[in-house]
């Protein structure tokens, strides 16, 4: 898989940061524990930007 381009990795980032905002503000707000599903997207989208990360520095590896 190629990295990611500079505009799906700004949209992730912004991604992860809303969903991490809304965390919060979701579990004071709501009753019950709906706010657990903003915060396993935005691990979800950590690991993806992470990985992207990890791919980048292994192509720069292979280029050297």
């Amino acid at each position: 898989m190629p990295p990611l381009s500079r505009a799906q990795r700004l949209l992730a980032w912004f991604g992860f940061v809303s969903a991490a905002l809304m965390s919060p503000v979701a579990a004071v707000v709501i009753n019950d524990a709906s706010w657990l599903f903003s915060a396993c997207v935005a691990g979800l989208v950590a690991v993806v930007i992470l990985a992207d990360d990890k791919a980048r520095r292994a192509a720069r590896q292979s280029d050297y």
